[in-house]
């Protein structure tokens, strides 16, 4: 390459002086003389010039020399860079191809292993999808039960409004409490007309009278219930279109009637009529939440109550106070039935003291009978026999047999009732009653035998 370059300025030097000197030359023609001093000096400044400007190309070129050198180091050392660069980038490819190609024989290990876990996972997609299915049949299902829900409670709503209006009237209310009251008393164990009585009519020191359930007691007690409460503005405080403020009117009046109801029913008296009865009446008030409003409102309405003989109850502890009187009765049944067994106790006694006389009297009739049969067979064996043998023309093969005694004997009674024995010799029972438990008895007849 530097040899081209050679060339190439050398050229151009020639190119130059040819120029020059064909310059001279025209210029000389044209003055038509040529002097050989001018020539010559020409000649000279023309080297000169030519020298010149060699030495300027010749800078110049080396110049260009020099940066076109600077270049192709530059080139040099840039491909020796993307030579360096194409073999990291082969290695790095190749590197790679390794990493993949592992990577894919560790992903074909992974995936045989994973294949049981992408079983189960595909099972499990199937049951998800069938659970799905399900949540959608059970959210129709849901759907149509809380419509189903929502129209009862809209029934609900509509007997509810028809309840509080038909609860509004004195006779309908009255008979609702009556009615829960027969429940709670069959629900206690008690029995109509035997434990309880409904409407009795009496006669109280205030007039006749007719509360609407007697409750019966052992020892021939009795108290009297009433079922009848008012609790319509009870009803009215739970509306939805009021305030609070009117609804703590309304129960406070609610309350005033309550205390209200307690003055006229501690005025009938009914424990007057009554044989024999606690001084007191039990109101039963239908609902907790009836008694629960009223003492809220009013405190001290339990006091009054108990003041004026009046026992406000609910069905809770009216429940409870019944189920304690049916077990008081069951209690009385028995003792009734206890001493009905005491009764029949001492007449089987009595019956067994007879029966062992008896038994005495065939003991010793059964010792005498084979005391009896001893004395036959030993006479018929040491007699009668002896001589029948003697007779002539006894058949041997027909010889009577031997007769056997009876050598046993007759089994004793050895309790201690069948051990004692009167002035007769008969044995008789000796009973004694307090070790028992039972009363004594009389002698027993001869209809008891």
């Amino acid at each position: 390459m530097e040899l081209v370059i050679v060339l190439l300025v050398g050229l151009a030097l020639g190119l130059v002086g040819g120029w020059l000197f064909g310059r001279a030359g025209v210029v000389a023609e044209s003055t038509g003389s040529i002097d050989p001093q001018v020539t010559e000096a020409r000649h000279e400044a023309l080297i000169s010039q030519i020298r010149h400007d060699e030495a300027v190309v010749r800078a110049e070129v080396e110049q260009q020399l020099a940066a076109a050198q600077a270049s192709v180091q530059g080139l040099r050392e840039q491909l020796v860079q993307a030579q360096e660069q194409h073999r990291q980038t082969v290695e790095a490819h190749r590197q790679e191809t390794r990493q993949r190609e592992a990577a894919t024989q560790t992903e074909s290990k992974v995936l045989q292993k994973l294949a049981p876990v992408a079983a189960q996972l595909k099972d499990m997609q199937q049951k998800v999808l069938d659970l799905e299915k399900q949540r959608s049949e059970q959210h129709g299902d849901l759907a149509a039960q809380i419509r189903a829900t929502r129209q009862s409670a809209e029934q609900s709503k509509m007997a509810a409004e028809t309840l509080s209006a038909a609860l509004r009237n004195n006779s309908v209310r009255g008979a609702y409490g009556e009615l829960q009251l027969k429940t709670l008393v069959e629900s206690a164990g008690l029995l109509n007309r035997i434990d309880y009585s409904v409407q009795e009519s009496i006669s109280a020191d205030s007039g006749a009278r007719r509360p609407d359930m007697v409750i019966k007691l052992p020892g021939r007690k009795q108290v009297a219930i009433d079922s009848k409460v008012p609790f319509s503005a009870f009803i009215d405080s739970f509306r939805e279109d009021i305030s609070e403020a009117e609804r703590k009117t309304l129960q406070t009046q609610h309350a005033k009637q309550v205390r209200g109801h307690v003055d006229a029913l501690a005025g009938k008296e009914y424990w007057t009529g009554l044989p024999v009865s606690p001084e007191y009446t039990i109101a039963f008030i239908p609902s907790e939440a009836i008694l629960n409003t009223a003492l809220d409102a009013d405190p001290t309405l339990l006091e009054y109550a108990f003041s004026r003989g009046i026992v406000l109850a609910t069905p809770v502890n009216l429940w409870a106070t019944l189920k304690t009187v049916a077990l008081t009765w069951k209690q009385e049944d028995l003792a009734e039935n206890a001493q009905e067994l005491v009764d029949l106790g001492r007449e089987l006694y009595k019956r067994l003291g007879k029966l062992s006389d008896h038994v005495s009297k065939l003991g010793r009739s059964i010792e005498t009978t084979v005391r009896s049969y001893n004395d036959f067979a030993g006479s018929l064996e040491g007699r009668v026999l002896v001589t029948a043998r003697k007779l002539d023309g006894i058949d041997e093969a027909r010889m009577l047999g031997e007769v056997k005694q009876i050598e046993g004997d007759t089994r004793r009674l050895t309790a201690s009732e069948f051990t004692v024995l009167d002035e007769t010799g008969i044995a008789r029972p000796e009973i004694d009653f307090e070790q028992v438990g039972l009363p004594g008895v009389a002698e027993d007849d001869e209809r008891t035998a």
